[in-house]
């Protein structure tokens, strides 16, 4: 697949995996492709946690359902009702879950290129979760990527030493389909900005209106 067709199909995957097992090769095909990528200093400040025993999986979708609750209960009205036509996870039904996390010890005391950018190992770890999930795209694979949960649960869910951070949660695994359109933008949740509104020249320009 080409690179500039991987970018524009990748989608945010929920409800479409089949629970279908990954191959092996590919798998070790899209981790390579991770951890590939570039970073701060070379100091690869990721790995990664891949999670298949089901119990673990469970408690953490039961975390992530309380989570979306509390932030359901903060909407009203159009927004209340659109956000409960939304599914936020792919937990259980996804053939396997994929956590990455930054340690922000590696490649120190002295990181070359982060005096400055305290975030810049952070931005690296982002890094190797976009290559994951478009290699994954170029692989048939859907990825999904779980925001809706407290950091220190994850932690202690997994056994995660205190200096490290869980960046992500993903579920990984064969799909149906990709949807031709992002759900929240289906569901009406938001519409994407045009390139025009995203792009300044030489310095910061206030939109119009």
């Amino acid at each position: 697949m080409d690179i500039y067709d991987a970018i524009h199909r990748r989608r945010d995957v929920r409800g479409e995996f089949t629970g279908a097992p990954i191959p092996r090769d590919v798998l070790d095909r899209v981790l390579e492709a991770a951890h590939a990528a570039p970073s701060v200093g070379l100091s690869q400040p990721w790995d990664f946690v891949l999670v298949s025993d089901p119990g673990i999986r469970r408690a953490f979708h039961a975390h992530v359902q309380s989570e979306r609750a509390a932030f359901a209960a903060t909407l009203t009205g159009a927004a209340a009702e659109r956000f409960a036509r939304i599914k936020i996870d792919g937990i259980l039904e996804s053939s396997l879950s994929v956590v990455v996390t930054y340690d922000p010890e590696r490649g120190g005391p002295a990181v070359l290129g982060r005096h400055a950018i305290a975030d810049a190992g952070l931005y690296s770890v982002c890094l190797a979760i976009q290559n994951l999930w478009l290699a994954a795209t170029a692989e048939g694979l859907g990825v999904g990527w779980v925001s809706f949960y407290r950091e220190p649960h994850l932690r202690d869910l997994l056994g995660i030493p205190e200096t490290i951070r869980p960046v992500a949660w993903l579920c990984l695994g064969p799909v149906t389909h990709l949807e031709q359109v992002p759900d929240l933008e289906r569901h009406g949740w938001r519409r994407r900005r045009a390139l025009d509104a995203a792009v300044h020249h030489d310095r910061w320009k206030e939109p119009a209106g």
